[in-house]
């Protein structure tokens, strides 16, 4: 009966093999001529790669897919057809992506084999550029509504984490927009609340920096114009007392103004980091896994007797968490060159920041998931060579090779979720830009990381009313 055993193991070391070899590549080793053409700036050919690529098509990757289409097709300036990609997203989100058999599949294999669900930032930024998207279509009612969803997305992040100040549920840039449409459409009420939501957001920090980002003066000024326009001249001085300004009002421009926003640089990729921990007993019994270093100690909530678990089962756990590394950007400032003169670009969005952070916050529960996850197939490996060595002969190999077998596809199919929404920008600059009538030349004065400057050229035609404008510089 050796040879059932040998046959097992053969099989098994096989299908080990090539789950090694394709667990080895993250997410991103396997999309990178997609990415590496988003970076080079080749649009039209990182989208006919990101269609022919077969990992990001699988179902399970699709809100990834959606994410990923709506970005490139707006980048290429096709604006419809972004939010085409951009509201499929939405309703996949809407309708939700969990379910029993996508849990189990997780529980069994890993988390890359589920359904991709999204950064919670991910969900904020569909609304930035479906937004966007809107309002270069001259779709002003749309891009309104939504403003709107921006509220209704941080309720539902808020209902998630209970309001608890420490976690990511709301975003303060999200906000800044809503605010600027609703202005852009001569609702200077929801304006202001809007831009008081985003400031009371920055002051809850002692700092009054958000995820990376200082409370810009650009706000400072957005909120307290607005409260002024509304007439809520006691709500206008209490922001001049706590920023320290003094608000003058200024004619509006007679071309309108231009709100330009740069996104610079690329977010952080997933990376896998593999970490080793045991299983101890503690105080009344309680399971709790320990790293080898010894910083960390993680209950292990085991449904079964506690008592009973024979602890030698779980031995080794060799665990992988994802981490993010960042990707160093080739422009490090930007500077507006108007005929009104120099205006500074102040930072809005931190994704660096936002994608570190958020992934921290959850880490201990992911953790625990992880664990307790790979503590199961553990424990069955355990239960059955421990059949096996009570059984009879035939069944005695069958079951220490199954047992083996089931060792080794363990081990090497463990593999963390690298997967995030690669084309996304590392930060998000913007400047209010005052305009004339008629066309106007704005330069864009770009240093990169050798103090070299470089000029890009932007023209406008001032129309008397707000506009927007976001350029991208992926690299």
């Amino acid at each position: 009966m050796t040879s059932i055993r040998m046959h097992i193991l053969r099989a098994s070391s096989v299908a080990g093999l090539m789950l090694f070899l394709f667990g080895c590549a993250s997410y991103n080793d396997r999309i990178i001529p997609y990415y590496q053409n988003i970076s080079a700036g080749n649009y039209a050919t990182a989208e006919k790669e990101l269609d022919k690529n077969s990992l990001i098509q699988k179902p399970r990757n699709k809100l990834l897919f959606l994410m990923e289409k709506g970005r490139v097709s707006h980048l290429l300036g096709e604006y419809e057809n972004s939010n085409k990609y951009f509201n499929e997203a939405d309703q996949l989100l809407e309708t939700g992506l969990t379910g029993t058999m996508d849990a189990t599949v997780g529980i069994l294999v890993n988390p890359m084999t589920q359904r991709y669900k999204g950064e919670d930032f991910e969900k904020f930024m569909i609304h930035y550029y479906k937004a966007l998207n809107y309002l270069y279509l001259h779709n002003t009612e749309d891009a309104v509504v939504e403003a709107r969803r921006i509220s209704l997305q941080t309720q539902e992040q808020g209902d998630k984490f209970n309001n608890k100040d420490k976690r990511y549920s709301q975003d303060a840039f999200s906000l800044m927009l809503q605010g600027m449409i609703y202005e852009s459409n001569n609702d200077v009420n929801n304006a202001f609340i809007s831009y008081r939501n985003a400031v009371e957001i920055y002051q809850k920090s002692p700092d009054q920096t958000y995820y990376g980002t200082q409370l810009p003066l650009g706000l400072e000024k957005d909120v307290i114009r607005t409260a002024y326009l509304n007439g809520f001249t006691s709500e206008a001085v209490q922001f001049e007392t706590a920023f320290g300004i003094k608000y003058k009002a200024e004619k509006a421009p007679e071309g309108g103004e231009l709100i330009f926003f740069w996104e610079n640089g690329l977010a952080p990729v997933k990376k896998q980091e593999d970490l080793f921990f045991t299983l101890t007993r503690g105080d009344g019994g309680n399971l709790f896994f320990s790293n080898a270093a010894g910083g960390l100690l993680i209950p292990f909530n085991y449904s079964g007797d506690r008592d009973k678990l024979n602890i030698n089962a779980i031995e080794s756990l060799r665990a992988a968490f994802p981490k993010y590394v960042a990707q160093p950007s080739y422009y490090s400032t930007g500077t507006i060159n108007s005929p009104q003169g120099d205006i500074t670009l102040e930072k809005a969005e931190d994704i660096n920041v936002l994608a570190f952070r958020t992934l921290q916050q959850r880490t201990l529960n992911e953790m625990g998931k992880v664990l307790s996850r790979l503590a199961v197939k553990k424990i069955a490996e355990y239960t059955l060579r421990e059949s096996a060595k009570r059984d009879n002969q035939k069944n005695n190999s069958l079951l220490e090779g199954l047992g083996y077998g089931m060792q080794l596809y363990s081990l090497l199919s463990e593999k963390a979720d690298t997967r995030n929404w690669q084309s996304l920008p590392a930060t998000i600059s913007y400047a209010r830009i005052p305009l004339k009538m008629g066309e106007n030349e704005i330069n864009l004065n770009l240093r990169n990381s050798q103090g070299v400057d470089e000029i890009k050229t932007i023209k406008v035609n001032g129309t008397g009313r707000i506009q927007f404008y976001n350029y991208a510089t992926l690299r």
